[in-house]
């Protein structure tokens, strides 16, 4: 009887053993910025992102210029005209210098929309990519390898990457 007390006991560990051992989460780790920054969309609105940027800065760049040539001739001519002339003058620099700086900050939330646009759904796509690899896998957590202090366990980024085809 004493036995079959230290069979039964021995086998209610086991069991109980190996439920606690299922009931650990599961984790994984990827590195979400690798994968951004080498996903072809992402290059492609990188360089989007860019173009428009030159665009903005070569028209900040003209408007610019155009402000320096008027401020330098307006400076020159400022004792031979009138003082109606040159209160005009400075009336129009100051509007000129509100235009570049108005200019220059809807260039950059202009710029900073456009971005969040683009990323957003290639985000998406990466995360709905990450949570169909890590369910196929068994995962119950998959974390960002960025913010991580130790990453020793699975790194899913390889399957990732080859779930979004690159």
């Amino acid at each position: 009887m004493k036995q079959f007390k230290t069979l039964v006991i021995a086998a209610l560990m086991i069991v109980g053993a190996s439920q606690a051992a299922q009931a650990q989460a599961k984790t994984a780790h990827v590195d979400v910025a690798d994968l951004m920054s080498k996903m072809p969309a992402m290059l492609d609105a990188q360089k989007q992102l860019e173009k428009l940027s030159t665009t903005y800065d070569t028209e900040y760049k003209t408007m610019v210029e155009e402000y320096q040539n008027k401020l330098k001739k307006y400076e020159q001519e400022a004792s031979t005209v009138t003082d109606a002339v040159n209160e005009t003058r400075s009336k129009e620099v100051q509007d000129m210098q509100k235009r570049i700086v108005d200019y220059r900050d809807n260039a950059q939330k202009e710029l900073q929309q456009k971005e969040a646009d683009i990323v957003k759904p290639i985000m998406e796509r990466v995360k709905a990519s990450i949570q169909k690899v890590g369910k196929a896998k068994g995962y119950q957590y998959i974390l960002n390898s960025e913010g991580l202090l130790l990453a020793d366990g699975p790194n899913i980024t390889a399957d990732v990457k080859k779930d979004l085809g690159f």
